[in-house]
């Protein structure tokens, strides 16, 4: 008899539950998010968002993402953070856009955005 390890098991589970709900979601990212500079340690993060199974109600959610940043110095920083959006009715697009300040030092360096993933996408009334 073939015996299947625990963690094998687990993981298979994970990735089943996380297959459908990526199947149930009903907005998606159109583009990678675009990252603009506003100041050395300034930046507008946007998101553009493919709405088009929200019609004609419109919905709205939010978007969990994660900014990996460094200082002048390379230190390397990771942050969570989180934006909403809305998309109109009969609309089959929007964007959202944070702005947000990565720095250790009160503006006395300047700062890169190295990467941002988006970990989750929510949506609630759609159809």
């Amino acid at each position: 008899m073939k015996t299947i390890p625990v963690t094998l098991a687990l993981a298979t589970m994970i990735v089943s539950a996380g297959a459908s709900a990526a199947a149930a979601r009903t907005v998606s990212l159109s583009q990678k998010p675009f990252v603009m500079r506003l100041q050395k340690d300034e930046f507008r993060i946007a998101f553009g968002i493919n709405g088009e199974r929200c019609a004609p109600s419109g919905c709205n959610g939010s978007i969990r993402y994660r900014v990996d940043w460094k200082t002048m110095n390379g230190v390397k920083h990771s942050d969570v953070k989180q934006v909403n959006y809305t998309v109109s009715p009969h609309a089959s697009r929007t964007i959202a856009v944070d702005q947000q300040y990565f720095d250790t030092a009160e503006g006395e360096q300047t700062t890169a955005i190295v990467k941002v993933s988006v970990d989750r996408i929510t949506c609630r009334g759609a159809d």
